[in-house]
């Protein structure tokens, strides 16, 4: 089993966390005007990288949500940070 580093608990088992998404793959704003091509592909197409990748994750034992750097070939973790509202970093 993989272990994940939570940065406000520590390393923690993979199971405790689920992928919230790609770093950077912005909500479409409005609801009426945003067509369905839009929210098909906000809310399923993936970068999928290869190598190096910026992700959204969620700890659920504490419910925060931070940004996990890692390596999708190696599966090494590189960082993780946790996701502040904006002026609060």
């Amino acid at each position: 089993m993989q272990t994940f580093p939570c940065p406000f608990c520590g390393p923690r088992p993979e199971t405790e966390f689920h992928f919230a998404g790609d770093l950077g793959n912005l909500r479409p704003e409005g609801f009426l005007e945003v067509s369905p091509e839009t929210w098909s592909s906000y809310l399923f197409s993936h970068n999928n990288p290869r190598g190096e990748s910026k992700e959204i994750w969620k700890h659920l034992t504490c419910m925060e949500v931070f940004t996990m750097n890692r390596d999708t070939l190696s599966h090494i973790v590189n960082s993780s940070t946790a996701l502040l509202p904006e002026g609060e970093a």
